[in-house]
């Protein structure tokens, strides 16, 4: 392979293009870094004789990778036939890069259009020796970089562990405050911004409860009720599917900001081991977080096909196999007089025979007839309803309370902001402030968005309240118990199936003689509260644990039924 000549140094006047890079934005705002770069490279000009020519400035960039406006604007000039300068100065080969391998890329890519690299810190000369040196220094250069990097991390992490906000824009909901200052250092902290935490509420009551107690809503027909309504982001816009996803899944909302948690050049998770958790004021109770968490986990695709969602079978997509966890599903088999049957099956065995599971096969009739009717027997009693559904119902004055107070919390927020923004108009009447004052106008309209918004919000809150309807009683209780034995029993397969679901989320075929029934206590008060005309967001969180079946008692017998 052939030698790359750089090119050697001329007795005419060089022609110099400055380049000027600082690592952070604080050293760029503090304005010390850059211009003593540009005093000592001018001196350094002066001294050889050479001609200034333009200055690239880059302001708080790193020279881990090329992605710099300036110095891409540079590159180019530089590539450029001719080129409008020989010499490209810097402080040192670290203001050019941090990446041995892209300094070297660099470097060659100039020398071939005619244009050297000097550094006024570390002068070298063009002979092999110079130039293994150099290579040495960026490598060097690299190195501590990423050493910094380190430890910058780790110091990071340990702020984030004390509860201490790392700096770039909190989450939609919080806001930052000064919490203590050590020495010359601010530490900042996040708190509950009460008009933006009101939307993020909303958000979550929409996921688990839907709009007015109509069932879960998903990502596009929340971000529609919100749009719809006119409920906007902090920045005044529409909500998008994104928005509304990276909300339900974040963490921080119960308490838990998650710092390090994305590769931020992969942009891939990192384990949960290398995470910092950074304790946060909640905006949703943690039971509220992992129910949405649940319900989004088992409505995906993945989980439970659309098939099942208007198919007319009684345990579609619920019921399994409890010998290898496979979904149990309906075909169709002939008797030796030739009548034909419907029977459920382990998909398991179905696919991959009995290598893969034994299988159990059970009658269609006489299963769903078991589980209708143990859910009649064991489940829909008063007594029985009242015992499993006690503990949630007392959830229901603790919702008011927390609701109560927030609507307070929203009343105080915006009559601050009715009287901050009366002032300014006060202000302007008695010519001490101006309309031509564009900060004036600015903090006028954020003051009205924060009053008007903060009203709507107490509105809705207290609408919420106000929907609520008496306390469940054992009257109540009766009655939904027999109109759900009388829907269970009639003809209409969809309506009938809806019904079961309701108070069974899923059904384990154990043996031919033995089935697990499996439910929650929440989607069963949703249930009943619906039946009873009650705002089914104060009554409880919903959870998609298994939650009534709490004893053995729940084993039936399908050839008993």
């Amino acid at each position: 392979m052939g030698r790359l000549i750089e090119p050697e140094p001329t007795s005419m006047a060089s022609r110099v293009a400055l380049y000027l890079r600082v690592s952070t934005g604080r050293q760029a705002e503090s304005d010390l870094s850059i211009p003593d770069q540009r005093r000592q490279m001018e001196a350094y000009c002066a001294g050889k004789g050479w001609t200034l020519g333009e200055a690239f400035v880059e302001p708080g960039t790193s020279a881990k990778d090329d992605k710099r406006p300036s110095f891409q604007t540079m590159i180019e000039a530089a590539l450029s036939k001719p080129a409008p300068f020989d010499v490209i100065m810097v402080h040192s080969f670290s203001r050019f890069f941090r990446n041995q391998f892209q300094f070297e890329f660099y470097v060659r890519k100039l020398a071939k259009n005619g244009v050297r690299l000097v550094s006024i810190t570390q002068e070298l000369g063009e002979d092999p020796m110079s130039l293994m040196m150099r290579k040495i220094m960026a490598l060097f250069d690299e190195y501590q970089s990423q050493e910094n990097a380190k430890h910058t991390l780790r110091a990071m992490m340990e702020n984030a562990r004390q509860g201490f906000w790392n700096g770039s824009r909190p989450p939609l909901g919080y806001r930052v405050y000064v919490a203590e200052q050590r020495g010359a250092k601010l530490k900042k902290k996040l708190e509950i911004d009460p008009v933006n935490a009101e939307k993020i509420r909303l958000i979550y009551r929409l996921a688990l409860y839907g709009a007015d107690g109509s069932g879960p809503m998903g990502f596009k027909s929340i971000a529609a009720h919100l749009n719809d309504r006119n409920i906007r982001t902090r920045d005044g816009g529409k909500f998008g599917l994104d928005a509304i996803h990276q909300i339900l899944h974040r963490p921080s909302y119960m308490g838990e900001h998650h710092f390090n948690r994305t590769d931020h050049k992969t942009k891939k998770r990192k384990p949960e081991a290398e995470h910092a958790i950074c304790e946060v004021p909640a905006i949703v109770t943690r039971e509220e977080f992992q129910a949405v968490q649940d319900s989004l986990h088992l409505r995906h695709w993945k989980q439970t096909h659309p098939n099942h969602v208007s198919s007319r079978v009684l345990l579609g997509g619920i019921c399994f196999c409890g010998k290898c966890g496979g979904a149990m599903t309906l075909r169709t088999g002939q008797s030796s007089t030739g009548l034909q049957y419907r029977y459920y099956t382990c998909s398991t065995k179905a696919r991959q025979g009995k290598a893969g599971c034994e299988g159990i096969t059970v009658r269609e009739e006489k299963l769903d007839a078991a589980v209708v009717e143990h859910l009649e027997r064991r489940l829909l009693h008063p007594e029985r309803l009242e015992i499993l559904l006690g503990n949630v119902i007392d959830k229901r004055s603790e919702w008011i309370d927390r609701r109560r107070s927030h609507v307070a919390e929203l009343r105080q927020r915006a009559t601050a902001a009715a009287t901050k923004l009366k002032r300014l108009y006060e202000a302007v009447e008695d010519g001490l402030a101006s309309t031509d004052d564009q900060d004036l106008k600015d903090r006028m309209r954020e003051l009205a968005v924060i009053r008007d918004e903060s009203r709507a919000d107490a509105d809705r809150a207290e609408a919420a309240i106000e929907k609520l309807g008496p306390m469940l009683t054992p009257e109540i209780l009766s009655r939904f118990a027999e109109a759900t034995k009388e829907r269970l029993r009639g003809e209409d397969g969809k309506y009938r199936r809806e019904h079961v679901r309701a108070v069974a989320q899923r059904v384990e075929v154990i043996s031919k003689n033995e089935i697990r029934i499996m439910g929650n206590r929440t989607d069963l008060l949703k249930t009943l509260a619906a039946s009873a005309g009650e705002e089914t967001a104060a009554l409880g969180v919903r959870s998609f644990k298994p939650k009534w079946r709490a004893r053995n008692d729940s084993n039936v017998r399908p050839s008993d039924s």
